[in-house]
């Protein structure tokens, strides 16, 4: 453990945080605004870039703006999930403020990923018994960091996707269900560790939140990319007329802005059925075809369902997805965290800013540049600016309706966007 560097985080979080003015509730203005974050181990550091452009463009318009002050729901499986906790748990110093910002969250892959990821054991292959990793070191980084805050302690609505292993099926932490199932509201540290603990790689996670035990492991068995689980619970919300997240007296529905990036995906090596028909069950293990046809499908599946429903919903334009398709085999490792590989994700990250947006092509699922779109970076600092006019806007709705003391309908009849 290193706690000179984490009292060194948390007191310069203090430095450039600023004052707060806390997100009002969309349903003063016209997006509910969504960030989704896959999981991916290690490779977590490639988002961490991208959110780090965001946040400083965001800064250019609002110079103490962090992602906590404008997304209404951030989501997170695995690496994400911790990326979201970090983003969004209070900050024990300056409780309106997260607990790191982007910049942090960056030193945090690359000051604590080789001791997460560091087996002494290097003799361990896959015939042995347990984990490759012990968990012990996330296990007390995760609970030194976030102590004992809880989920309905977070600064936005997140959702983080696990996998019971005992009850097999998904858990799903959110905010949201809450009310409904209050054994959620658990410790954001017990939260991350569960969500992080990938099947050979961590153990599984054990812990009871007051009567109800919890043996979870790693959220990409349920969701890797967790965006249809946010889109689902804001949906679910929408219809069930959250006043939060819904407009009163309105049968519309509040547009869904959705940014959602990925951990980098190395080019897929299929095989021909006519080799594959005489593989023995041995084979297919060992060549890591058929855990990697659920990993791909499942992956796939999942932008299909958002590129193809999403659009229905409203417009396409309100949906932006950066991943890295084509990673370097030798960086794809969850656990890779050697220095040089650390400099090499960082690398990608940064190139990926220049790359032109892509969109997958959700017929023969292959990517296909946006052109209208422009590279990565101008789609982020739109995107920033479509943030910062819709909390303008909100603010000022908000500040309306509570001038006029009238009902909030009434006031925003006729208004423009922005």
């Amino acid at each position: 453990m290193a706690p000179f560097l984490f009292l060194f985080l948390l007191f310069s979080s203090q430095l450039v945080s600023g004052m707060n003015t806390k997100l009002p509730s969309p349903s003063y203005g016209n997006l509910i605004t969504i960030l989704s974050i896959d999981g991916g181990g290690i490779r977590g550091l490639i988002p961490a870039v991208l959110l780090n452009h965001l946040e400083k463009s965001l800064q250019a318009w609002d110079k103490s703006a962090l992602l906590a002050d404008y997304f209404d729901v951030i989501a997170g499986t695995s690496t994400g999930g911790l990326m979201t906790a970090l983003l969004t748990a209070p900050n024990p110093q300056y409780p309106t403020r997260p607990l790191l910002n982007t910049t942090q969250v960056i030193q945090f892959y690359q000051n604590y990923g080789p001791s997460i990821f560091n087996n002494e054991n290097s003799v361990w292959n896959n015939s042995f018994p347990g984990p490759k990793y012990d968990g012990k070191f996330l296990q007390n980084l995760a609970s030194e960091l976030l102590q004992n805050t809880r989920l309905s302690e977070t600064l936005t609505n997140v959702v983080i996707p696990t996998f019971d292993l005992k009850k097999l099926h998904p858990v799903i932490f959110s905010n949201f269900q809450l009310k409904e199932v209050p054994s959620f509201d658990a410790k954001l540290s017990d939260i991350c560790i569960g969500t992080s603990a990938a099947p050979t790689y961590l153990p599984p996670y054990y812990f009871k939140n007051g009567d109800t035990e919890f043996n979870l492991i790693d959220g990409g068995v349920a969701a890797t990319n967790p965006a249809m689980a946010a889109l689902t619970e804001v949906i679910k919300q929408q219809k069930e007329k959250n006043p939060y997240m819904t407009r009163k007296n309105s049968k519309e529905n509040i547009n869904i802005l959705l940014l959602s990036i990925g951990c980098g995906t190395a080019e897929a090596v299929g095989v021909d059925a006519q080799v594959a028909e005489h593989f023995s069950a041995n084979q297919w293990a060992a060549t890591g075809l058929a855990t990697g046809a659920y990993d791909y499908g499942s992956k796939e599946m999942t932008e299909f369902y958002i590129s193809t429903v999403f659009p229905g919903l409203q417009s396409s334009d309100y949906y932006l997805r950066i991943q890295e398709y084509n990673l370097d085999p030798s960086m794809a490792g969850l656990d890779n965290a050697t220095a040089v590989n650390l400099k090499n994700l960082e690398k990608v990250g940064y190139n990926l800013l220049n790359e032109p947006v892509l969109r997958k092509n959700v017929a023969t699922f292959v990517p296909e540049e946006e052109e209208e779109w422009g590279t990565n970076a101008q789609a982020l600092e739109r995107l920033a600016e479509v943030l910062y006019r819709e909390k303008k806007l909100r603010t000022k709705r908000k500040k309306s309706m509570e001038k006029m003391g009238r009902p909030f309908i009434k006031n925003v009849v006729g208004q423009t966007s922005y």
